[in-house]
């Protein structure tokens, strides 16, 4: 399959465009941003989705059979569903063009965990309660896919869960660097079970969307993670035993409140502060989504829960030695 994937500079579009050239499939990524070091030897385009124009000069030239779309804004930093253009006008330039390219014959669509809030686990595929814009921009997504049919070919929309591994974002990273240097602390009691997903998995289940039975993925939404939750403190101390620092320690739960109301004081000032009521809330509440129909669709994942954290050590440690010699 010869397979257009957006958003191939991000975390989740490296993994998958690695994965499917290392296995013999044509593909041409295509970002805003510049193509990655250290990636495959698969080709790159420069495109930005918010020009109509451009998005259908390059499906008429990449003649693609396979679309992977990827391509967001993802942070939380936005004021208003203005401000993700590109998860709602720019998936509308997409969709036009899947329509007017006959090569294409299946499309995998993103949109996000966060249509609905954390913590809130919909009961339908069209219930939605976003609770920042970023999440509402992903609503806005799901409904601009149903409304085209998907552009006319056989498709299906996937909701990535928090995910992490080797080339994760600065911000994620922090976490490794925080537990490293010791200022990581559990906040509260309480193991806090998540569907987490380790990038080499969720880059395979992408693939097995792709690749799948028409009939089995059209019209349909795949939460993708890995298929037994993660408690949040097994993960981080498992994390901090492969950095070879100290176990963190544990807040009771009344004092790490407090901290966090300290946060949103000086976060009213204007003066970022790494914890808030925010971050607690996201950190306390529990998320466990039904993967059986992901599973049954994509199989057995590559990566145990240990590869994963052997990996992701392996890269961070080998990235701050070359960040040490700058």
């Amino acid at each position: 399959m010869k397979v257009l994937v957006t958003g191939a500079s991000g975390l989740i579009g490296r993994w998958c465009c690695d994965l499917l050239h290392r296995e013999g499939h044509d593909v041409v990524g295509t970002d805003i941003q510049p193509k990655p070091d250290e990636t495959g030897d698969w080709a790159f385009r420069t495109c930005d989705l918010l020009d109509g124009a451009a998005v259908q000069a390059l499906f008429s030239d990449v003649a693609p059979t396979h679309l992977l779309h990827l391509a967001a804004r993802t942070d939380l930093d936005g004021n208003s569903v203005a401000d993700y253009a590109v998860n709602t006008l720019g998936v509308t330039h997409v969709l036009d063009a899947v329509a007017t390219t006959p090569s294409v014959i299946r499309a995998v669509y993103t949109s996000s965990q966060l249509v609905c809030r954390v913590g809130h686990i919909p009961t339908r595929d069209d219930e939605y309660l976003p609770s920042t814009p970023y999440g509402e921009s992903k609503v806005e997504t799901e409904i601009r896919v149903r409304a085209a049919d998907g552009g006319g070919v056989s498709w299906c929309l996937a909701r990535p869960t928090t995910v992490w591994g080797p080339h994760m974002s600065a911000h994620y990273r922090s976490l490794l660097q925080r537990i490293e240097t010791g200022r990581f602390f559990h906040s509260g009691a309480g193991p806090l079970y998540k569907s987490y997903s380790f990038a080499g998995n969720i880059a395979y289940q992408y693939k097995k969307l792709l690749m799948a039975d028409g009939l089995a993925i059209n019209r349909r939404v795949f939460y993708l993670a890995d298929y037994e939750p993660l408690a949040l403190r097994d993960y981080v101390n498992h994390l901090a035993e492969a950095l070879q620092a100290r176990q963190p320690i544990t807040l009771p739960l009344p004092v790490a409140r407090i901290l966090a109301w300290c946060g949103d004081g000086l976060g009213s000032f204007g003066v970022k502060f790494p914890y808030n009521s925010f971050r607690l809330n996201n950190i306390r509440t529990e998320y466990i989504f039904d993967l059986r129909p992901t599973e049954e669709v994509c199989g057995p994942l590559p990566f145990s829960f240990d590869e994963g954290v052997a990996e992701t050590i392996a890269w961070h440690k080998a990235l701050s030695e070359k960040e040490a010699r700058k």
